[in-house]
């Protein structure tokens, strides 16, 4: 057994049992793939600021953050009032509320791009709705997505997202998922403008994020070229901002970018902690939406929203964690860039001089550690992560070491909040150079081995 799976293994003793009973009644033991780590996940019982902890009482600095969401840490004061008085008032009432109304007119009020939404419950909600609306809008079928792109586990972007890319991702889909949704390269402007020249003329339009899960940038001028080529074939542009909304800025990758999509999908930040989804755009899109538009059934849009959308607390925290946003811009955003800026420069130098191939990724708050194969091996898209890359074996690995370090994570990287410390960030750090050394010694264990 390697030695940090013995270490993880002492640390976690009740995780494990309750791994065991997990397996039992759920597939995997989980009910969300990225929650799951080999030789079983973490299972954490509080959180506060910018820590959890786990059911046998290990700390934890969190850089998961809730899949991202928690821009202001665990249990914000910003959030914690409101959600208390949600509950002397009922969490949820399935019918319109005033709150629903103030949040939506922020939220069009300072975002570039919106003029109309809609809420639901989920990112994946809002890209299927997304993806709809501009298929009907268009009446062309063909809608692009990055290779390696996600947008949630709804059918018709339900491809492309691993390797091998030209397979769906999914049992149970049915064929027509590859014929209707088709791949461009993130970062390879010439492989984007072939492919709307070869589907123009079916062509509905493309979704696509401002980076992927691995945070490597646009190249300059790849979305100049995106929505040029896109727009010339008429086809309208749906930026996934479900990470980066309120992430890179208050107004996103629309403003960090300088995108400007017909169609924005919001959640995480604006949900303030609560499940939300968003989409939203040109009026004249969404209203096809709209129950006063005395559409057809097959002209109008079906955007359902969910048994659960517009909760109050959902909106009442999203309102509250926007607007403390909003007023609070000019420092809490140059800060957070300081601290993903901190984190990322002392990682790759603890990397660099302890000789360990890793190379870290992001903008802003948000960061990602690779594993290349090669010092020659430029990455510029998930699919070089896969393809490129000792990733998808040594993340694990990196990932457990961490925690037994005191740092959880996923993906090998993460995302900071307002709530961590510079004491938080050298013990990042300083992690990170721990388990470079460990990595470092057990590769050498392992080629003397052999």
């Amino acid at each position: 057994m390697d030695d940090y799976i013995g270490v993880y293994l002492q640390r976690t003793p009740k995780s494990q049992a309750l791994y065991e009973r997990a397996q039992k009644v759920m597939p995997g033991g989980i009910c969300h793939a990225p929650r799951f780590n080999k030789p079983y996940p973490l299972y954490v019982q509080k959180a506060d600021g910018s820590k959890v902890w786990d059911v046998d009482g290990n700390q934890y600095v969190d850089l998961w953050m809730g899949h991202y969401a928690l821009i202001l840490g665990h249990n914000s004061a910003v959030t914690r009032p409101i959600l208390e008085d949600c509950a002397r008032w009922g969490t949820h009432w399935g019918i319109p509320n005033a709150f629903e109304v103030s949040f939506a007119e922020d939220l069009c009020r300072v975002i570039p791009c919106l003029e109309e939404l809609r809420f639901c419950v989920t990112g994946t909600e809002a890209t299927m709705y997304a993806v709809r609306l501009i298929r009907a809008f268009t009446g062309k079928e063909i809608v692009l997505k990055v290779r390696g792109g996600w947008h949630g586990g709804n059918t018709d972007l339900s491809i492309g997202v691993h390797v091998p890319m030209d397979t769906v991702d999914s049992g149970g889909l049915p064929a027509a998922t590859a014929e209707y949704t088709k791949l461009i390269p993130f970062n390879d402007a010439a492989g984007v403008v072939q492919a709307v020249e070869q589907y123009g003329d079916r062509l509905a339009g493309v979704i696509i994020e401002s980076m992927g899960l691995a945070f490597i940038e646009p190249l300059p001028g790849f979305f100049d070229t995106v929505q040029s080529a896109v727009r010339k074939a008429g086809g309208l542009i749906i930026l996934d901002e479900i990470v980066t909304g309120a992430r890179l800025g208050l107004r996103g990758a629309q403003e960090y970018y300088g995108i400007s999509p017909d169609l924005v999908t919001l959640g995480k930040i604006v949900g303030g902690g609560m499940a939300i989804g968003v989409v939203g755009g040109r009026r004249d899109i969404m209203e096809l939406s709209s129950p006063l538009a005395g559409l057809p059934k097959e002209k109008g849009v079906l955007v359902g929203g969910g048994t659960f959308s517009v909760m109050p607390p959902a909106m009442r925290a999203g309102r509250a964690v926007f607007n403390y946003l909003e007023q609070h811009e000019r420092e809490i955003y140059p800060d957070l860039a300081r601290k993903g800026q901190y984190v990322r420069q002392g990682l790759a130098e603890a990397f660099r001089q302890v000789g360990l191939g890793a190379t870290v990724h992001g903008v802003e708050s948000l960061f990602s550690v690779q594993f290349p194969l090669g010092s020659d091996v430029t990455l510029r898209n998930l699919e070089d992560v896969e393809l490129r890359t000792d990733t998808d074996k040594r993340n694990n690995e990196f990932k457990v070491r961490m925690s037994n370090h005191g740092v959880f994570m996923v993906w090998g990287g993460g995302a900071l909040s307002t709530a961590h410390t510079d004491s938080d960030l050298d013990h990042i750090i300083e992690a990170g150079r721990a388990v470079a050394q460990e990595m470092m010694c057990s590769c050498d264990h392992v080629s003397g081995s052999t």
